[in-house]
């Protein structure tokens, strides 16, 4: 039996795993971590570094001596150039060695969309060297004309070392931080696009381009850039749809990429689509294993995987429609399908709430945590210190996102005490630009707030609905926290938690709830029980 090898053994190489298995295949998985998610589902598991060229081909020759080796492939990884690196060198189907090394370091890529005229931010090459340039040499060699900008690593993924700069102070801070999440130890500082955001899967083969996924995607909290979740199929009209899919191809066709898998991060900026990144292979975050399958009915990671074998994506080719550009096809959704993920303030975890499938949840297809009881927790500066994810599918896009956003809101991670991290973050300032405060009002409903409650005791077992006070009305059912939770729903889901606590300082326990919203309020109690 022939052999397909895998590079990656985390959770977004699953459905690789299982889709080799399904087309009769000997799966073995390479990982640096013997303890990966994945690595009971291979055939054969390897303890290799993916950064390990040299020792990855050495593997893959082996196996190619041995009972024939069909594939490599990776999915939701930083070494897609890995892959292309054992496919070259072994004559299988794949991107060339080169193009792989275009989509995935920075530099390479955006100097390839400077060449062919492809939309992309102004850029300049950040080293060691650079932390001791002024701002203004910085830019003047890149055309920098204002702040805000955007500084990241050249190879590395989920927005680790990513950050906006808004102002010359957090310059040098934001540089220091990108080039050490870099392997090569080189960051690229870019001018700041403004516009909706948006994820693209496509395979490209026979010179021609396939759309198979595109989402609008959720980012929030700066000077970050975490994405929340993602909606799927996307909700921008057709002309732009036609225009952002031409960006992209352009984009792939000036990198070099033409047999496999490519990936878009794009903008549609005021003057029109400006790419981001595009990588070669599947993306992660649960859209091409999770999202685009349940919305249309697709096993896409399998159809990439056939390409990767030299075989014919037979679904793909029967399903695909053409689109109004030139040599791009689209493999539509038919249903809707939203992905969300939970945060935290920072602390340990005690226990998890609200994991069980819920009557109200209909539409929810997965609960996915990340972080369990005993983890440390952050409030995120990437997309890797997320908690967890919720996928939902529904024939309508406001039930697959209400589903998401309502079984999001009943988890709660309670936290462990005493912890300095949590009592740090809870007993900073209101104002506190980042990490952000649960629930945002105006200062002077917050401050109303506070004056309304001074001198008042709250009877034991209060309903605490009852006495929100007339100033914060307007806003208890409409401004939500980090997981969709309103500040009713809070005050209720600390009752069913706490029945029994005595509210007996309401002006600290509606600071605690503007601060951290029901896990502040949660950890106050467990601090006034000890």
């Amino acid at each position: 039996m022939s052999d397909v090898l895998i590079l990656g053994a985390g959770l977004m190489q699953k459905p690789a795993i299982q889709a080799a298995k399904k087309l009769g295949y000997h799966v073995t998985v390479v990982d640096a971590n013997p303890a990966a998610v994945c690595v009971p589902f291979a055939d054969r598991f390897e303890p290799v570094d993916l950064k390990d060229k040299d020792s990855l081909l050495s593997l893959a020759a082996e196996l190619k001596n041995a009972s024939g080796l069909s594939a490599v492939f990776t999915a939701g990884t930083d070494f897609s150039a890995s892959v292309s690196y054992l496919t070259e060198k072994l004559g299988l189907p794949g991107h060339t060695y080169r193009a792989a090394l275009n989509a995935s370091d920075k530099i390479r890529m955006r100097s390839c969309f400077q060449k062919y005229g492809v939309p992309s931010p102004l850029f300049i090459e950040i080293t060691k060297d650079d932390f001791y340039r002024s701002p203004n040499e910085l830019f003047e060699s890149a055309g920098f004309s204002d702040y805000p900008l955007v500084v990241k690593p050249v190879d590395n993924m989920g927005a680790r070392g990513c950050r906006l700069i808004r102002k010359e102070t957090e310059l040098l801070p934001a540089l220091k931080d990108a080039v050490k999440y870099s392997r090569s130890g080189r960051a690229i500082l870019e001018e700041y696009i403004d516009g909706p955001e948006f994820s693209i899967d496509s395979l490209i083969f026979d010179g021609e381009l396939t759309i198979t996924g595109f989402a609008d995607r959720h980012i929030y909290y700066p000077p970050y850039f975490i994405e929340t979740g993602h909606t799927m199929p996307t909700s921008v009209n057709p002309e732009n749809w036609n225009r952002l899919a031409k960006t992209f191809f352009d984009g792939i066709k000036s990198l070099g990429l033409t047999h496999g898998a490519c990936k878009a991060d794009i903008k549609l900026s005021k003057n029109g689509p400006v790419i981001g990144e595009i990588a070669a292979r599947l993306s992660g975050g649960y859209m091409s294993g999770w999202t685009f399958p349940y919305s249309s009915g697709v096993d896409l990671t399998e159809q990439a995987l056939l390409l990767a074998l030299g075989r014919e994506p037979e679904e793909l080719l029967e399903k695909r429609i053409k689109t109004g550009v030139n040599g791009i096809w689209n493999l539509p959704s038919k249903r809707f399908s939203a992905e969300r993920a939970w945060i935290s303030i920072p602390g340990t975890i005690s226990c998890i709430h609200g994991l069980e499938e819920s009557e109200r949840n209909t539409f929810v297809e997965n609960i996915l945590p990340r972080a369990n009881p005993g983890d440390d927790v952050f409030f995120p500066v990437n997309n890797v210190e997320k908690c967890g994810n919720v996928i939902s599918c529904a024939e309508t896009r406001i039930d697959a996102v209400e589903s998401a956003e309502s079984k999001v809101a009943e988890i709660v991670l309670e936290l462990a005490c005493p912890d300095k991290r949590t009592e740090s973050f809870l007993s900073s300032t209101y104002e506190t630009h980042f990490p952000p405060s649960a629930f945002i009002v105006p200062m002077k409903v917050y401050m109303d707030t506070l004056d309304y409650f001074c001198d008042m005791m709250l009877p034991p077992g209060a309903d605490l609905t009852e006495y929100i006070p007339e100033c914060l009305l307007p806003y208890a059912d409409s401004v939500m926290d980090w997981n969709k939770r309103t500040i009713r729903q809070t005050l209720e889901m600390f009752m069913m938690l706490r029945p029994d606590f005595a509210v007996k300082n309401p002006v600290l326990f509606y600071k605690t709830l503007f601060r951290g919203g029901i896990q502040g309020l949660l950890y106050m109690t467990s601090q006034n029980q000890r």
